[in-house]
Parts: structure tokens; sequence; C-alpha cells
């Protein structure tokens, strides 16, 4: 029953932190590392998340070395790619609608079409 309970709490507070971490990888920040800590926690009890942590590890470092090796306009690319998601995200949560409000532009073309308060 206590390793039982122990692999429930595990799933409880790992599955959260993944997703948390999934959602974050397009953003600039910690999103792989809060996925790495979020496998790292359920490897702890589930062997399938120590395989997918390992996997995960390889293809992340994979993938750090391939952008090292591009030159200056890939990585341009990739940071603008970046900042498009960033951008589009903020207008989607109508982010640039609330600062229109606060300080009182009146440009309305910048609310989101998903805003409750158009």
């Amino acid at each position: 029953m206590k390793k039982r309970a122990k692999k429930i709490g595990v799933a409880i507070v790992g599955w959260p932190v993944l997703i948390v971490g999934l959602i974050m990888i397009p953003y600039p920040g910690p999103g792989w590392v809060t996925v790495f800590l979020g496998l790292g926690i359920l490897s702890t009890e589930f062997d399938w998340a120590k395989r997918l942590l390992q996997y995960a590890k390889g293809k992340y470092d994979a993938w750090e070395a391939w952008v090292k090796q591009q030159n200056k306009s890939v990585k341009v690319a990739l940071w603008l790619f970046t900042a498009l998601i960033v951008v589009v995200t903020l207008w989607l949560l109508n982010g640039y609608g609330i600062m229109n409000d606060v300080l009182g532009l009146g440009w309305d073309w910048v609310r989101s079409p998903l805003s409750l308060f158009n």
C-alpha cells in the first residue's frame, strides 16, 4: 500500500510538471529544464519515464550541437521564429489589448480575437 501511494504521489507531482514544461518549450526560458525535471520526478517510479528521459536528453543534446554548427542566418531565423511565437501568444492571450486599455491608446486592432472583452 505504501509503495502504491508513493507511485501515485510521484504521478500527481510529475505529470503537471512535465505538461507545464511541454507547454513552455517554444518560449524563452526553462521549458526543457522543466520537461527534464518532470521526467526526472516520474522516472523515480516509472521505467518508461527513465527511458524517455535518456532519449529526450540525447535528442536535446543533438539539437544543441546542430544549432551550434549553423551559420548566423539560421541562428537568427530560429531566434525570429521564437520571437514570433511569443508575439502571437501575447496577442492571443490579449496581452496587447490589456496594455492598450491600461495606456488608453484606443488601438482596437491590438485586441485578441479570443478576448471576451471586445
